[in-house]
């Protein structure tokens, strides 16, 4: 009979404790399909099962939501990311290919890719959005990816260059991916669709290898 007694209270707490990760999950979907200004925290609350009032319970407001999300989903990663990149062993050329692989499997495969688009899309109408995304995912992205330049230059791996324009060339193509599988990719016919792996495999050789079929002095920057 005690058992009997107890297991709705534990499916209860279970319940409470599974509102969290249900509401974010709610939210990320609501948030890359609509975007910020459209979705209604009504909505994610139905999508998850509960109240109005139980999601305030645990976001304040939609803007806290959203910056759960993000933590949850890009930011909360860095932590992992620059363990990796300490422990790892390899080259920098390979620790590059490495970086913005792990990249697309852990953020461009998934639901948390369509961030960026609304990010860029709606900064000017919520620029405490903006200003949040910069400092949680920007900046520590820029920081891990002139770590990874750092070293190459340290062990003689790459030439000396300009780090914070270096960093760009890195994030571009990236950020032109995640906006054309969250924009063009699903009208395009067959012929112009674009293979992500294939895509970021071709990145990383253009940058470590360039264009040109031999070294050219006349095309090395004013810091080489």
């Amino acid at each position: 009979m005690p058992l009997i007694e107890e297991a709705p209270r534990q499916r209860r707490e279970r319940r409470k404790e599974a509102r969290p990760g249900e509401l974010l999950d709610a939210a990320l979907t609501l948030f890359v399909e609509k975007g910020f200004a459209a979705t209604r925290v009504e909505e994610v609350a139905a999508a998850a099962g509960v109240s109005k009032g139980t999601l305030f319970l645990y976001f304040p407001s939609k803007e806290e939501l959203f910056k759960a999300v993000v933590r949850e989903t890009i930011a909360g990663r860095f932590g992992e990311w620059n363990e990796e990149l300490d422990a790892f062993e390899g080259s920098s050329a390979e620790l590059l290919r490495y970086c913005m692989q792990s990249w697309w499997e852990r953020i461009g495969m998934t639901a948390a890719s369509g961030i960026t688009k609304l990010v860029m899309s709606e900064a000017g109408m919520f620029p405490e959005i903006a200003a949040f995304y910069q400092q949680e995912v920007i900046g520590p992205g820029h920081d891990l990816l002139r770590r990874i330049l750092q070293r190459g230059m340290d062990r003689g791996e790459f030439r000396p260059m300009e780090l914070e324009y270096a960093v760009y060339s890195l994030i571009a193509p990236m950020i032109f991916l995640l906006m054309w599988k969250h924009s063009m990719a699903p009208c395009c016919p067959a012929s112009q669709r674009i293979e992500p792996v294939a895509f970021i495999d071709s990145q990383v050789g253009l940058l470590l290898n360039g264009l040109l079929a031999t070294p050219d002095n006349t095309h090395k920057s004013p810091t080489s």
